[in-house]
């Protein structure tokens, strides 16, 4: 018998101790059929298996049909103004199908994002066992009050001065001498048509002035300069006298309890009459101190410029007696004057402090706009690190457009974007609820109202203020077969999205020193939509009224020849000159020129010359670089568009 420790086969004998102790059963035998008994056994392995899994499943949906058996509904659930059906789910502890099935077994077809009125979400409420508890509103929505100022804090503050009167009575042109500009060159039609806000130097006094523009449809924007102003100085055309707009303005400025001062200007003119003025003036109410009263009336002469002297005089002396105050060292808030919309800056918007101190990187809310103050700049564009009380600044770094007259409060940025979204939504809302919907009840109503027309109009404008005005002219015109609805209104050029808003509700597109950019052009031309292009805001009234009464005159209709870009201004001693590239089209040497700089029509005139390299030619066609200079026009920069024009007579017809 060999070793077993060395690892060799060893043979077995065949005697009995030579058999292994543990017997060792190959199972996987090829030679070894499965019996009977293998297969029942296996079979019952399987079923037991099986029913196992079987029971498994059973239990858990016992338990799932428990747990839902189990699941407690809310009883009072809190409802806002406005809520989607899904929503509406969501509070009940419902699926948003159950929600729908009920509202079709009553007749009812809704989507899951459909809002539901008030009185349909209680009988949905009532039918799932629930009440409703109107949601109170959030504590940030309500308005904020600033903090009363210790009167230890308190240090002189400059006036505001808000300048007010009738149209072309000289507003602008007094601001122009008192502070040696010139804006009134600069107005389309020679009328001011959006509040600006200057500050002077006088004796080392600062003086803040408002400019509030003349025409009826601005009255809006006149209320907001009288509630932003310390003292109103009415100005009124001695040659012309006093006017429904100087009538407006009294009664603005009384209702706002300022002090009134009255500049009669013009008194250089022929026919002026001073006596007159202050004859009228009385009238309504405004007494001079020559004849007993407490009004001071001074005669000036705005544009030679005499006069100035003693009006200064007096704005300062009001001032002093109203012992105007204010605490630079808080937190600052005040009032937007103007907000528009810039290509290359974003949401601009120009600010008056009324107390504390606003400083480059404060977070700011403005209504439904929110965002930190970026870059402050002052009227004459220079850069500033902090602006005081009565300051006026504008502001880089908002994150939209806010309305121009909201008022504005530094605090915590995220606070304020959590504040404005609240704002936007509830703003939102508000504007679904306001939504006619076609119910069973006003369906007979509806059919009705057919015989009245309806004109759709899309607003838009290069600035809050001028949306404004228009949207509020529009809605005050009043006509038994036409009826005004504005579809959209909004700041900056015209885009694809308002054409296409306009061709899906059939409106008129009227644009307010704005132009469409060359996709919006193309589209308008394709679906047929018809776009309105204005200057001066009486125009477009004015053929809106026309057209509604169907006596629209004969227009003048521009008909567009090309577009150019100005890739190069080269200056000589006697012209700018425009080197162009014409995009499309064709531009002619008798065509009128549109200079559109970031959708904002900045000049329009005629062509001096039209050139290619040194020759005068009639016309240069797409494709091909040219020379333009433009009659009494300089301030042409590259990246300029130029609208090349021409001008038809036709009868126009919405």
């Amino acid at each position: 018998m060999g070793d077993r420790r060395s690892g060799a086969a060893v043979k077995p004998a065949g005697g009995l101790d030579e058999q292994p102790l543990i017997p060792q059963v190959r199972r996987d035998r090829p030679d070894k059929k499965k019996t009977k008994k293998d297969y029942e056994r296996s079979r019952r392995e399987k079923e037991s298996g099986s029913l196992m899994a079987r029971s498994l499943n059973q239990n858990k949906k016992k338990k799932h049909v428990a747990e839902k058996k189990a699941t407690v509904y809310p009883t009072e659930i809190e409802v806002p103004e406005s809520i989607t059906v899904k929503e509406l789910a969501e509070k009940l502890g419902r699926e948003v199908s159950e929600i729908i099935k009920y509202l079709m077994l009553s007749g009812v077809m809704v989507t899951i994002n459909q809002n539901l009125d008030h009185e349909t979400v209680e009988i949905i409420a009532e039918e799932f066992g629930a009440k409703i508890i109107e949601a109170e509103a959030p504590a940030e929505l309500a308005e904020y009050v600033p903090e009363a100022d210790d009167e230890r804090f308190l240090k002189p503050r400059p006036a505001v001065v808000t300048i007010m009167g009738h149209v072309d009575h000289g507003k602008t042109t007094l601001l122009d001498a008192l502070r040696s500009t010139n804006v009134a060159m600069h107005e389309a039609g020679g009328i001011t048509q959006r509040i600006g806000a200057y500050q002077i130097r006088y004796k080392n006094h600062k003086i803040t002035f408002l400019d509030t523009p003349g025409h009826e449809a601005f009255t809006a924007m006149r209320s907001r300069g009288a509630q932003l102003t310390d003292i109103a100085v009415l100005i009124v055309a001695a040659d012309d006298g006093v006017m429904p707009q100087t009538v407006e303005a009294i009664h603005h400025a009384k209702n706002a309890g300022v002090p009134i001062m009255v500049a009669i200007n013009k008194i250089d003119k022929p026919g002026a009459n001073p006596e007159r003025i202050k004859e009228e003036l009385s009238h309504e109410g405004l007494l001079c101190e020559e004849w007993g009263g407490d009004i001071i009336m001074v005669p000036i002469s705005a544009k030679k410029k005499e006069g100035l002297d003693e009006l200064l005089e007096n704005i300062l002396l009001v001032a002093e007696m109203q012992e105007l105050k204010a605490n630079p060292n808080r937190e600052a808030y005040g009032i937007v004057v103007e907000a528009q919309l810039d290509k290359n800056r974003g949401p601009v918007m120009s600010v008056l402090v009324q107390n504390g101190t606003l400083h480059v990187g404060d977070g700011i809310l403005a209504g439904k706009s929110w965002g930190r103050v970026r870059a402050m700049t002052n009227e004459t564009g220079r850069k500033m690190k902090s602006a005081e009380p009565s300051a006026p600044v504008e502001i880089l770094g908002m994150d939209s457009v806010p309305e121009a007259g909201e008022h504005f409060y530094v605090m915590d940025a995220s606070r304020a974007r959590n504040i404005a979204e609240l704002h936007a939504s509830r703003a939102k809302e508000e504007e679904q609820r306001s939504v006619q919907k076609v119910t069973l009840d006003n369906i007979f109503e509806k059919i009705k109202e057919g015989e009245m027309k309806q004109l759709d109009i899309i607003v838009k404008a290069d600035a809050q203020g001028s949306v404004e005005a228009l949207v509020q002219s529009f809605m005050g015109i009043k006509s038994d077969e036409v009826r005004i609805a504005v579809v959209h209104s909004g700041v900056g050029g015209i885009t694809e999205s308002d054409v296409m808003l306009a061709s899906a509700s059939n409106a008129l597109i009227i644009g307010f020193n704005v132009r469409p950019d060359a996709n919006a052009r193309v589209l308008a031309e394709k679906d047929g939509v018809d776009i309105r292009l204005y200057r001066v805001i009486y125009d477009a009234i004015d053929d809106v009224k026309s057209a509604m009464a169907g006596l629209l005159a004969p227009t003048v209709k521009e008909i567009l020849l090309g577009h150019a870009e100005v890739r190069q201004v080269i200056h000589t001693p006697k012209v700018i000159v425009a080197g162009c590239y014409v995009q499309d089209g064709k531009i002619t040497s008798n065509s009128m020129i549109r200079i559109v700089r970031d959708g904002i029509v900045v000049h329009e005139g005629k062509i001096g010359s039209l050139r290619r390299f040194k020759d005068d030619v009639k016309e240069v066609t797409e494709g091909f670089e040219c020379g333009i200079a433009i009659e009494s026009y300089r301030d042409v920069k590259e990246g300029d568009q130029l609208d090349a024009i021409r001008l038809e007579e036709e009868v126009a017809e919405l």
